[in-house]
């Protein structure tokens, strides 16, 4: 295979890539009651404490989301035979990501969706860090 065959399947394969990542991230922001990008662009008014929390958990809940799809789409491109196959993969990621989230949601004393707006920051890093941890587990699973 030629250097320009290489660039040419990194392009056709990062077009596909991309698409999927924004997908997952419309999927949860669309299944979240709060508006992630709303609540991070209320954490400018630095005289509201509570925005600039809620701002600060949304972050981290919303770029853990992104880190975690980024792991499982790195690993469907890794052992993909064909696009077809990585778009299954992931799609199916995405899908699971959002089912780990929720399933979070059921097991804690506390109601994530409730936390994050009202500035709990604590919460926040710890779903990030969940959809981390889940996404390099089923980037992991993702095998022939």
């Amino acid at each position: 295979m030629s250097q320009w065959e290489g660039i040419l399947n990194f392009l056709i394969y990062l077009g596909v890539a991309l698409p999927i990542l924004g997908f997952g991230l419309f999927v949860f922001m669309i299944t979240t009651p709060y508006k992630e990008y709303g609540l991070v662009a209320e954490g400018a008014d630095v005289n509201d404490p509570r925005k600039v929390n809620a701002a600060k958990a949304a972050a981290h809940d919303l770029g853990g989301k992104v880190i975690g799809l980024a792991i499982v789409l790195a690993s469907a491109v890794y052992h993909s035979v064909n696009l077809v196959d990585l778009v299954i993969w992931g799609v199916l990621g995405t899908v699971f990501q959002v089912a780990v989230f929720y399933l979070f949601e059921l097991v804690t004393p506390f109601k994530v969706v409730s936390e994050i707006p009202k500035g709990n920051v604590s919460v926040g890093i710890f779903t990030s860090r969940l959809s981390i941890a889940s996404g390099i587990l089923m980037a992991a699973l993702i095998s022939y």
